[in-house]
């Protein structure tokens, strides 16, 4: 059958709209992938130009290098706690504090944060509690906790649960108490109930709230371990800190306190990581 020409005419017209909208995706694709270079090089890049600044500054004492000990020097008093294996002590009890009253707060903050989310009854009876109880510095309970179980491992660990606990408890609550109803509506569509409502349903879309508190969690979990240790430990990152600062040995206190940053910065890394590979479809909606 013979091509008529109003029909050779939209063919052409529909190939070049074709080849325009793919010459545009194209276009912003190479322009996504630059900014991306960017924010590499700047995230890079600028820690980088102010080690570089700090260090030319205590060389030239714009600055005093007794108190704001060059990079080089900190380094140099790293690779002698790291010869000792102090530094690699105080990483393993620091870390094992955090991440055992982590784990505990997590699991406790999820499912009381989800229960409440889902019942009535209960949300109105614990949220003014919890609320309360949130305002108070998890910190100002270490005392009472030296009081009740003494001078060990427990009030530490116990610290790192509280703050962890009630940030997960708010983002659970909150991830439930505004769920989108469409979404439970369609799920009863689909023939899904109570236990299977919940799990294909509220669970999956509570996560990015609940990814975001574990992210936050994460980091007062190290703070208030590192505080902790300033007071009531004789080991840990946290008694590095303060011990350095005591007997005025400032190249091991940067030691303690960058330690500290890579730290949190590894575990949250980790932590978004596992929150890409569990949620892909966020990740795809983000970009």
């Amino acid at each position: 059958m013979a091509t008529t020409p109003m029909a050779a005419v939209d063919e052409n017209g529909q190939s070049e709209t074709g080849a325009v909208v793919a010459e545009a995706i194209s276009k912003l694709r190479r322009k996504e992938r630059v900014r991306r270079r960017m924010d590499l090089v700047l995230s890079v890049g600028t820690p980088i130009v102010l080690i570089i600044l700090w260090q030319v500054s205590a060389d030239a004492h714009f600055i005093d290098p007794r108190i704001f000990t060059p990079p080089t020097q900190i380094i140099r008093a790293a690779r002698q706690l790291i010869s000792k294996g102090i530094l690699q002590k105080d990483i393993g009890f620091t870390l094992a504090r955090l991440l055992v009253g982590y784990v505990i707060g997590v699991i406790s903050g999820v499912i009381v944060g989800l229960i409440l989310g889902l019942v009535r009854p209960l949300r109105s009876a614990f949220s003014p509690l919890f609320a309360a109880l949130y305002a108070v510095p998890q910190i100002a309970l270490l005392p009472l906790l030296l009081v009740i179980f003494g001078i060990g491992e427990t009030p530490k660990i116990l610290t790192v649960v509280a703050v962890t606990f009630f940030v997960l408890e708010i983002n659970a609550l909150a991830a439930v108490r505004n769920f989108d109803p469409r979404l439970i509506e369609s799920g009863k569509a689909f023939g899904a109930h109570k236990f299977k409502l919940f799990r294909h349903v509220i669970l999956p879309g509570s996560l990015p709230s609940i990814f975001t508190g574990l992210r936050v969690s994460i980091a007062l979990g190290l703070v208030v371990i590192t505080a902790t240790e300033f007071v009531a430990s004789n080991n840990g990152l946290g008694f590095l800190v303060w011990n350095s600062w005591q007997l005025f040995q400032p190249d091991q206190m940067y030691v303690g306190l960058v330690t500290i940053a890579l730290v949190g910065v590894i575990l949250t890394g980790i932590i978004v990581l596992i929150e890409r590979l569990s949620l892909p479809w966020l990740v795809r909606r983000k970009r």
